[in-house]
């Protein structure tokens, strides 16, 4: 069913309540799943993020089915998590990563035109395997992040206000959280905001999160790893490939990154309607209500001129001939007539 159809006056305080719960377990469990890494990664600690994401989605998944036990809904696991069975999952996650590999590079290519960026690139087998950790530990961070706030949360958020209204507290929770930063810039806020936007369409043009999943880790991967720059101010990503820039802020981002570049908020206004003309068919098939035939039976009577020109038109009924024998014969036969009698001579 369309999100627009849904009704959103029914029920709306149990679902704010619901959405809050599971937004505060996020950032909970996140803690929880820290101090849980810490213990286990006392002697691998390049493990540390990886092992560090996998609690905090394990913790994410346990506390949403407890929250949701004790809001007394039942929904299947793939529902709750937001990630259906679905033959184009694949293709959807797939398009995401590309989609966020594109608005990278875009962003980016204003700083490579003008000679602002530098890298260093090293094929050391130990910085490859630590990559390849950064890499899944961006995987399924992402996934968390969505999972909450593009997930079963944020359909619950959308049944009490409302689509519009939802993306609304979205967007302008995210730029809250980015302006307390202390090293986010104004556009980096802007960016966080505009990024947010971009993100929660995606699940209201496929109601599942395969497309935000794979979009939210093109991007991380393609910035921290790929070109070895910061993301949102955090260094550690980069291994491979280090990369520094530098020049004016709102072409390079500073020490924030791209998303802080004045030119990045004009690749994620782009990236809209891109977005829309690459979930087309993920909208037409997965957020369209089926139509199902409905109604009474009418039947309409012909009007009285054309019912009087099918009878004229009828063709004359066919009249059956029996056999019959001449009148006055009947039963006889012919025969000769007998002559006279001879009368008797004895004289």
């Amino acid at each position: 069913m369309p999100l627009s159809e849904t009704p959103v006056r029914r029920s709306r305080l149990p679902h704010l309540l619901l959405f809050a719960g599971f937004a505060a377990w996020y950032f909970g469990s996140g803690a929880l799943a820290s101090r849980a890494a810490n213990g286990l990664t006392l002697r691998f600690v390049e493990a540390r993020g990886l092992v560090e994401a996998c609690c905090h989605l394990f913790l994410l998944v346990i506390g949403f089915m407890a929250l949701q036990t004790i809001a007394r809904e039942k929904s299947p696991l793939r529902e709750l998590t937001a990630l259906p069975k679905r033959p184009t999952a694949k293709r959807e996650w797939l398009s995401g990563v590309a989609l966020g590999w594109g608005i990278v590079v875009v962003g980016v290519l204003p700083i490579l035109l003008a000679l602002r960026l530098h890298a260093e690139v090293s094929l050391r087998p130990s910085l490859l395997g630590t990559a390849l950790m950064t890499v899944l530990t961006l995987a399924v961070a992402a996934l968390t992040h969505e999972m909450t706030f593009r997930g079963y949360p944020f359909r619950c958020l959308t049944e009490a206000v409302g689509s519009s209204f939802a993306i609304l507290l979205m967007v302008l929770g995210a730029g809250v959280t980015a302006w307390q930063d202390p090293y986010a810039p104004g556009a980096a806020v802007l960016g966080a905001m505009l990024l947010t936007l971009v993100l929660s369409l995606t699940w209201l043009r496929s109601h599942a999160i395969w497309l935000a999943w794979g979009l939210h880790f093109g991007l991380a991967a393609s910035t921290g790893v790929l070109f070895g720059l910061p993301v949102d101010a955090r260094t550690e990503y980069a291994s491979i490939v280090r990369s520094s820039t530098y020049g004016p802020d709102w072409l390079t981002g500073g020490d924030y990154g791209p998303a802080a570049a004045l030119f990045s908020l004009v690749v994620l206004l782009v990236a809209i309607p891109v977005l829309y003309r690459v979930t087309r068919d993920y909208a037409w098939s997965y957020t369209h209500a089926p139509i199902l035939p409905a109604g009474y039976e009418v039947t309409i009577a012909p009007p009285a001129a054309h019912t009087a020109m099918e009878e004229a038109a009828k063709a004359p009924a066919l009249v059956q001939i029996l056999a019959s024998t001449p009148q006055g014969m009947s039963g006889q036969t012919d025969r000769p007539a007998a002559p006279p009698p001879v009368p008797d001579r004895l004289h």
